[in-house]
């Protein structure tokens, strides 16, 4: 009898073991941390991009700004959540496969209302038409206008991201395989556009796209000379720069020689023709007296006055005239002033290239000779720092409700950092402008 106890005793001790095994594997599989979302490229070269309404995007086109194939299923299977439909920024901004600085990268291009209310309320938002593509004959792309993307049955700015992605390129897509990169031309249209395109079908094995143009499209030899003071941006281009250097030539000529090139060395000058390049045009450079008339009452002194010595010019002080007369656009000079005044200052030189919607290479020549001084740039402990200044700053903004709520309660900033669990390269970023 006892033996019998003793035997049905072990049983249940066997029985219970087993099933606080099964329970303790089953709680360490459910407390399992979920996978860490990475990119494939966060740091896609935003001078490729344009403004674009994410609704229109399909899986390809996802990839090809830089989501990973399962980050993509899920971005298009919360659309289907929230009703196939992306209504604002902030509700794309809630898909947890999009990242606070993959957000912070293509905010600035989203075609989206900032807020779900604010989608609601303004009946004239609309997402881009769809709309059937007219092709009626064979064509060459890098011929085409804006007009012309439009009247094929792109709406507008798909039409300008077209065109800025040609530019991106070099001035020509080069190959039918890299036409089909553009990332706002979805599978289905590149399908019924090909047939039609002339273009080889595949890219030179010398092609750069990252170095700003095509290494295959050389100078056009010269037989006659030429006046650099009528030439216009299609005229530098046939001289064998790209779109984006021949504008600065233009906005160089126009805004700091007020007008026209009056010397072989004002050409020598600027900053986009290449030593070589000058040398390669000098013996077919003729200057026009009449082009010049215009300028020629203007005073030495005057012309002395407008130049800028940019090796003294501090970063965090140079105007938006001064950016123009360097060689800037107006786009890029705006950016600039724009991005150093949200961030109250430049800490480094490495923010400044940072800065969306600037030719790196220009901003980049301009760096190797100004100065910075940020001796002035405000700066603030995760204690003191002003709410208003937090939600505002690009570097804090994603972060300040959570700063403003662990310093209420536990006013230590080791504390704080431990509880924000921000990302090594994020804080490194928030710590410039901390004491």
């Amino acid at each position: 009898m006892m033996k019998k106890n003793y035997y049905q005793k072990m049983a249940f001790l066997g029985v219970l073991l087993l099933t606080l095994l099964a329970f303790q594997k089953y709680t360490e599989t459910s407390e399992e941390a979920f996978p860490e979302v990475s990119f494939i490229s966060e740091n896609l070269p935003v001078e490729a991009l344009s403004e674009f309404d994410p609704n229109d995007l399909g899986k390809n086109q996802w990839q090809k700004l830089g989501f990973s194939e399962k980050q993509t299923a899920s971005i298009l299977k919360y659309k289907q959540i929230v009703g196939g439909k992306f209504l604002s920024k902030e509700q794309f901004k809630k898909c947890y496969a999009v990242s606070e600085e993959k957000f912070s990268q293509l905010e600035t291009f989203i075609l989206l209302p900032e807020t779900n209310s604010e989608a609601k309320g303004n009946s004239n938002f609309k997402s881009f038409e769809k709309k059937s593509l007219n092709i009626k004959r064979k064509f060459n792309p890098d011929q085409l206008s804006q007009t012309d993307w439009e009247n094929m049955g792109f709406s507008e700015k798909q039409a300008a991201a077209i065109l800025k992605y040609k530019s991106y390129l070099g001035g020509s897509f080069v190959s039918k395989e890299k036409f089909k990169e553009c990332f706002i031309i979805n599978e289905e249209n590149y399908a019924k556009l090909e047939p039609y395109l002339i273009l080889p079908a595949k890219t030179p094995a010398n092609f750069n796209s990252f170095a700003g143009k095509s290494k295959t499209f050389k100078t056009r030899t010269l037989q006659t000379t030429f006046d650099p003071n009528t030439l216009d941006v299609q005229g530098w281009m046939v001289l064998g720069f790209s779109e984006k250097q021949a504008n600065v030539i233009v906005n160089y000529r126009e805004r700091n020689l007020k007008g026209s090139f009056k010397t072989l060395e004002d050409v020598k000058n600027c900053f986009v023709i290449s030593a070589e390049k000058f040398e390669e045009l000098k013996p077919f450079i003729r200057f026009n007296a009449s082009t010049m008339a215009k300028n020629s009452g203007e005073k030495k002194s005057d012309l002395k006055q407008e130049k800028t010595d940019f090796s003294k010019t501090d970063m965090n002080s140079i105007t938006f005239r001064q950016l123009l007369e360097f060689g800037l656009d107006e786009k890029s000079a705006g950016s600039m002033i724009g991005f150093r005044k949200k961030l109250g200052g430049f800490m480094t030189k490495e923010q400044i290239l940072e800065t969306y919607n600037i030719d790196k290479e220009l901003v980049q020549k301009l760096l190797n000779m100004a100065p910075l001084d940020n001796s002035k740039v405000q700066r603030y402990t995760l204690i003191d720092a002003p709410e208003e200044w937090l939600k505002n700053h690009p570097y804090f903004k994603y972060s300040a409700d959570k700063i403003i709520f662990y310093r209420t309660s536990n006013p230590d900033e080791k504390k704080i950092w431990k509880y924000l669990k921000t990302k090594p390269e994020y804080e490194l970023r928030m710590r410039l402008y901390l004491k």
